[in-house]
């Protein structure tokens, strides 16, 4: 049997004007600003006018470590979504936009896969609303007036060497990762090392994922550390005077977008930082007016639970005074076969072994994430080689564990194939037990909460940090920093910092190879191992397969 593609399947979705889709949510036309027929953006106005409407139920999807054999973490997110409508729920998607950096690189888009995709499909992995570029164009207007206000004379005193602020892209560029500026003369300013990040690790990106409104984030822009003085005192971009320009390149970006599913359900699609090197939620006003219009909204957080949801608990529900009220953890036959040792080639033929032997890294995202005092239900993402012994045998781990795993065939059968998924997850919401703390208090030192990630997620023996790294925390404690969370910079593949090392690993440790001060943002970024905050393009990237065909249509997005 021939599967259709994901954009195959996209490009035959049958949408409904985006005004229907506002309807659903009790969205006015007039609250809608329209792009094109199929987006829109959603008014601060109407934001502001359902804040005092009680919340509905916060359903976070998760997964574990992904592997080459692929998960489906948005996937499952968007038929849990359409399973919800389709059992007779008020369910809303919430989901994060995608950098054109792994579209074109190894990683895909980000807009679900199968019959379980949010539409427009192409144009939501492209530029979509143009979110992406506002947040680099404001970045990096912000590094052009640090370098101006230098050439001009440097009133502010700042020590050409301690310039903090990089530039960003977004795309996957590894030459850009350090680069010398203002070669070619006096004209050109004085040259210094400097640098680039992919836009999604960007503080600005950050900063808009957790505003509340445009004020916030005009307070959050200005409270960015760009450089130091010679005396080691912080220059904020608020004494650049770049903020309020900030803001303006900002304006609409800040607005949520709205899109529907295959299945016309309405989705938010906002914000875009990566789990890996940034905190991995769709954006805080996102979240939060979806759970003002909605019973359900089912959102997630990147990567694996020891990334995203780890994140999600202690940055994002922190900030925003979010709880969720059930944990959905994606997994499938094949990864657990990975985990077990088998070649991504020999995936095909049936290994119930392989399968129990891999099912450790599943049972460890289970203890972690029940850990924040959350109720967890895994959904075994189906695929069609998976055989009747197999998920059984994932089905009687998860049992083992204290919780329950439900097949779910979204990507192949819509919301028919996730509504048991739905059913149960509506049940454990609905019985409201769960009863949600973040793993560390506020007033816990900055290297005690590395720490207490490393010991207690990755299950680390030890944390290794020189001692600059741990003077640098210091200073930031004495600065009156040291109540922020951190945002672990770390590999996806594995609870360690070695990204070969899969499955559960224990007696590793977790080498801390720098530190930086998100002070807008409102997090300490602690970067492990060899994580990079520019990543590069494979040996074949994606890129080489997208064009144009006769028709003019979109071939190779995934």
């Amino acid at each position: 049997m021939a599967f259709k593609s994901d954009i195959e399947i996209a490009r035959e979705a049958n949408k409904k004007p985006i005004q229907e889709i506002g309807a659903k949510l009790g969205i006015g036309s007039e609250h809608l600003l329209p792009y094109g027929h199929d987006k829109a953006k959603l008014s601060q106005e109407f934001i502001n006018s359902v804040k005092d409407r009680p919340n509905g139920k916060l359903i976070l999807v998760t997964a574990i470590n992904p592997t080459p054999a692929g998960e489906g973490k948005t996937t499952t997110t968007v038929g849990l979504g359409d399973g919800l409508n389709a059992i007779g729920k008020k369910a809303c998607v919430c989901i994060r936009e995608a950098s054109l950096g792994p579209n074109f690189g190894m990683k895909g888009g980000a807009a679900g896969g199968g019959y379980a995709q949010v539409v427009p499909m192409e144009e939501m992995n492209l530029h979509f609303t143009g979110d992406f570029h506002a947040i680099t164009s404001a970045h990096n207007l912000l590094a052009a007036m640090i370098d101006n206000h230098i050439y001009w004379g440097n009133e502010l005193d700042i020590d050409t060497r301690r310039v903090t602020w990089r530039r960003v892209l977004d795309m996957n560029d590894r030459a850009l990762r350090d680069v010398v500026t203002s070669l070619g003369g006096v004209a050109n300013g004085f040259p210094r090392q400097a640098g680039f990040d992919i836009t999604v690790a960007s503080e600005v990106m950050a900063i808009l994922c957790l505003a509340t409104d445009l004020a916030d984030l005009q307070k959050r822009l200005g409270d960015m550390i760009v450089a130091y003085r010679r005396d080691k005192s912080p220059v904020y971009a608020r004494d650049i005077k770049a903020d309020g320009a900030m803001t303006v390149l900002l304006k609409d970006a800040m607005q949520p977008n709205l899109v529907q599913t295959l299945e016309n359900n309405p989705a938010f699609v906002h914000g875009g930082p990566f789990a890996n090197i940034a905190h991995g939620c769709n954006s805080v006003i996102a979240t939060t007016t979806a759970l003002k219009l909605a019973d359900y909204v089912v959102t997630e957080a990147g990567f694996g639970a020891d990334l995203g949801a780890e994140k999600f608990m202690n940055i994002k529900c922190r900030k925003a005074g979010l709880a969720p009220d059930c944990v959905v953890l994606v997994a499938t036959v094949r990864a657990m076969k990975m985990n077990g040792g088998v070649a991504k080639a020999d995936l095909g033929a049936e290994n119930v072994e392989a399968v129990q032997k891999g099912c450790a890294n599943l049972g460890r995202h289970i203890e972690n994430v029940k850990s924040f005092g959350v109720p967890v239900v895994v959904a075994i993402n189906h695929f069609a080689g998976d055989t009747e012994a197999e998920v059984d045998a994932v089905r009687e781990y998860v049992a083992s564990q204290g919780s329950e795993a439900i097949l779910s065939k979204h990507w192949a059968d819509g919301s028919r194939g996730s509504a048991d998924l739905a059913r149960r997850v509506a049940e454990i919401a609905e019985k409201g037990e769960a009863q949600f703390a973040p793993l560390y208090p506020d007033e816990m030192g900055l290297f005690e909460k590395i720490e207490t990630i490393a010991k207690r997620i990755y299950r680390a023996d030890e944390v290794l940090a020189d001692q600059k790294i741990r003077t640098q925390l210091k200073e930031w404690e004495a600065q009156g920093y040291g109540n922020l969370p951190v945002c672990m910079a770390k590999t996806q593949y594995s609870f360690s910092t070695d990204p070969s090392l899969r499955g559960a690993p224990t007696g590793h440790s977790v080498p801390v190879r720098e530190v930086r001060l998100s002070a807008g943002a409102g997090f300490v970024v602690a970067i492990c191992g060899e994580i990079m905050t520019m990543p590069g393009l494979p040996r074949v990237p994606s890129a080489e397969a997208i064009r144009l065909n006769d028709a003019g249509q979109i071939e190779g997005l995934f």
